[in-house]
């Protein structure tokens, strides 16, 4: 956990992406290089279903998933460049009801 908070507090470049799964779901990706490899620190998934999943150095895992460890392959994973303001959009919001996306109060990662 440690190590995911100093490489997100620290991080001067940060790329996002996003994938969609083979159920329909949607995910969102923030990494940053470290070492070498390029390192996810934040990620949320939007599931087919309308629920948001978010995992980061604060909310590591849950019953529903959990931060990857695994490194990112660009040559390897199929994910989709996209811009920063799409990855926060995405982080900042949660899924209501009936009335789609809204601002979810008093949380920063799940």
């Amino acid at each position: 956990m440690l190590h995911f908070r100093e490489l997100d507090e620290a991080a001067t470049q940060r790329q996002h992406f996003r994938h969609a799964d083979e159920g329909g779901g949607l995910w969102y990706i923030e990494a940053v290089p470290d070492r070498g490899e390029l390192v996810v620190i934040k990620q949320a998934e939007l599931t087919s279903a309308g629920q948001l999943h978010r995992y980061c150095w604060e909310h590591l895992e849950d019953e529903h998933g959990g931060l990857t460890d695994q490194a990112i392959d660009l040559a390897e994973d199929p994910l989709e460049a996209i811009p920063a303001a799409e990855f926060q959009r995405v982080w900042a919001w949660c899924v209501g009801r009936t009335t789609g996306l809204r601002r979810e109060a008093g949380t920063s990662c799940y």
